[in-house]
C-alpha cells in the first residue's frame, strides 16, 4: 500500500498530525509511505520507520505537476492542509483515492483532535489519537546537572512572545538548580541575546545560546533530554510534550484549549483571564499586550511548583 501524506506546514502542526498518522498506519498496517511538505515537517518526520521517500515541496505553482509525475502513483493521498496550494497539488497527484483537510470544518477542539477527525471521515473509522510520536535516530544526551530550557520565540508572531526581562529574572532564580539552554529558530536570535545579555547583568553564567545553531534534528535531540522547558505556544512546545519533557506553557494571544501540549502529565498552561484573549493576532490589536506582560517571573516559579 502506497500512501503519500501532505504535512502541515509548521513545526508544531506536524507534531500535532503525529497520532492520525499512526492510526493510518495502524489501519493499512502493510504501508509504505511518501512525505511531502515543508523543510521542517519533513525532518521532524523523515525517520518514521514506514516512511520510504520525502519531497520538500517547492513554494512554485509551476512545480507542481513536476513534483507528483517524479513522485508516481500512490494508492492512496491524505493532505494535511488547507490551502489553495494544497489544492492544486490534490488535483494533479496521481492516485484514485485523495482527501484534503478543511481548516474550518472542525471547531472546538484540539488541533490533534481535529486531524485525527479527519483521518476518521476519510476511514469510516472511530480511532481515538493517541499519543504524540516523534522518531530520532540520535542519542539523547547526558546531562551531569539537570537543564532547562527557554524557549522565547514563536513563528506565528511577536504577540505569542513572552518578554527576554522575565525570562533573565526567571534564570537568575533557577540557575542555581539547573543549566540554562536558550533556544531559538531562524530569526529569534535577537530575542535570544537579550535574554543572554540580561543574564550576564544578574551574574548567571552557566547557560548556553543555541538560538539559530541548531538543526531540527539536533533541537528534538535537546529537548528530549531537557529536565524542564519553559516555552511559548510555539513548535518546540509540541516537542517537548511528545518526549513528556515537564513543560511550562505561557499563552497570551492563542487558544489554549486548541494548541496546548498533548497528552503530557508533567504540563502546566500559564495564562492570564483577560476579556480580549485569546484574539488569535498576530500583533497586539490593543496596544498594550497585557495577556504576555503582566506575566511575571514569579507566576511560571509558582508553576514549575506546582509540576513537582
Amino acid at each position: 500500500m502506497r500512501i503519500l501524506i501532505e504535512l502541515p506546514t509548521w513545526l508544531g502542526d506536524t507534531v500535532m498530525v503525529t497520532p492520525a498518522i499512526e492510526n493510518l498506519v495502524d489501519y493499512y498496517n502493510e504501508v509504505e509511505i511518501t512525505l511531502i511538505g515543508s523543510f521542517a515537517s519533513i525532518e521532524v518526520l523523515k525517520n518514521h520507520p514506514k516512511v520510504l521517500k520525502t519531497k520538500v515541496f517547492s513554494k512554485k505553482y509551476t512545480s507542481i505537476y513536476k513534483i507528483t509525475r517524479e513522485l508516481g502513483k500512490f494508492d492512496y493521498f491524505f493532505s494535511f492542509r488547507g490551502s489553495f496550494r494544497s489544492k492544486v497539488l490534490k488535483l494533479f497527484v496521481l492516485s484514485n483515492n485523495k482527501y484534503q483537510y478543511k481548516r474550518n470544518k472542525y471547531q472546538s477542539s484540539h488541533q490533534v483532535e481535529k486531524y485525527n477527525h479527519f483521518i476518521n471521515e476519510c476511514l469510516n473509522t472511530d480511532f481515538l489519537p493517541g499519543n504524540l510520536n516523534i522518531d530520532s535516530n540520535l542519542k539523547s544526551y547526558i546531562n551531569k546537572f539537570p537543564v532547562v530550557g527557554f524557549n522565547p520565540g514563536a513563528s506565528y508572531g511577536e504577540a505569542k512572545r513572552w518578554y527576554p526581562e522575565e525570562f533573565a529574572v526567571l534564570g537568575a532564580k533557577l540557575s542555581s538548580q539547573y543549566n540554562i539552554v536558550i533556544f531559538g529558530g531562524p530569526g529569534e536570535e535577537e530575542i535570544a541575546r537579550d535574554i543572554e545579555k540580561l543574564l550576564v547583568e544578574k551574574g548567571v553564567s552557566n547557560f548556553e545560546n543555541l538560538a539559530g545553531k541548531t538543526s531540527i534534528s539536533e533541537l528534538v535531540n535537546i529537548i528530549s533530554s531537557l529536565d524542564l522547558f519553559i516555552t511559548g505556544d510555539s513548535g518546540p512546545m509540541h516537542l517537548a510534550a511528545s518526549f513528556r519533557v515537564p513543560t511550562v506553557s505561557i499563552f497570551g494571544p492563542t487558544r489554549d484549549r486548541e494548541t496546548s501540549q498533548w497528552m503530557n502529565d508533567k504540563s502546566v498552561i500559564v495564562k492570564k483571564k483577560l476579556d480580549c484573549q485569546p484574539c488569535m493576532k498576530r500583533v497586539c490589536p490593543l496596544k498594550h499586550h497585557k495577556c504576555m506582560n503582566q506575566i511575571k517571573a514569579v507566576d511560571v516559579l509558582n508553576a514549575i511548583d506546582s509540576l513537582n
